[in-house]
């Protein structure tokens, strides 16, 4: 088995007095999709901001292609390759969709020069996004504010991509959107895996993140309580209905 792209070893994390990520661990490997799934306020989000520096954990270890993330401020973490499409999308509302796309690549970003590994034809530049989303083509020129949530999800996800990361971080990208987008969503992750992206998944639509995901972590109460492969949630009855509110014969 090679070296995982992603390594998260035994964290803990704290927001203030708060023990949130009580000793989690995963892997993660090129082109391989993790989805964590679990009810509000079980830690999901702050393991998305544990790996992308913003809540650092206290405790254990995150590793990304060898490189430890222990004290890297969240710029550099950007810069090393791991993009973040974070939950409410945060694009800019009074800027452009062709300057929300453009910023990745403004001097404050990392360099737009190929990393080791990189293949002519795959990485991302404005052109590429765009044929992605032929919808944000048509709105290049309209602010960020004025577009649908839809429009800005995947502007969200076009900037992420415009950074050319390694691993995207993507926090409920169906949060809000119809069952089309949905499918949409579906569809592009699904492309991002086959162009040799990693993404870790924090989803709460759990049809959504079982068709995607390589692997399933579920978690509750900063810790997981399953993993596995999807298929093998429809057989954990008690996680699906205690940590899920699912029941098993709707997974069947």
């Amino acid at each position: 088995m090679s070296v995982p792209l992603l390594r998260v070893a035994d964290i803990h994390t704290y927001y203030g007095d708060s023990y949130v990520l009580q000793g989690v661990s995963l892997t993660l490997q090129k082109g391989q999709i993790a989805a964590i799934l679990g009810r509000n306020g079980m830690g999901k989000t702050t393991l998305i901001r544990s790996v992308a520096g913003l809540t650092p954990p206290r405790a254990g270890e995150i590793t990304y292609r060898d490189m430890s993330l222990r004290g890297k401020q969240p710029y550099a973490i950007a810069q090393a390759g791991i993009s973040i499409v974070p939950q409410g999308r945060r694009i800019f509302r009074s800027l452009s969709v062709r300057e929300n796309l453009l910023l990745p690549t403004s001097v404050l970003a990392r360099s737009s020069k190929g990393r080791n590994g990189d293949e002519p034809g795959q990485r991302w530049d404005f052109d590429e996004v765009l044929k992605e989303f032929p919808q944000l083509a048509e709105r290049i020129n309209h602010l960020g504010g004025s577009l649908s949530g839809g429009e800005q999800q995947m502007l969200a996800i076009g900037r992420a991509l415009m950074a050319n990361p390694e691993l995207i971080l993507m926090d409920e990208p169906s949060e809000g959107l119809s069952p089309r987008l949905v499918l949409q969503v579906q569809a592009i992750m699904r492309r991002l895996r086959a162009r040799g992206h990693a993404i870790l998944l924090v989803e709460q639509n759990l049809e959504l993140a079982l068709s995607v995901a390589d692997e399933v972590y579920v978690i509750s109460a900063g810790q997981f309580v399953f993993q596995g492969a999807p298929a093998g949630l429809a057989n954990a009855a008690q996680v699906l209905d205690q940590h899920l509110g699912v029941s098993g014969a709707k997974m069947v």
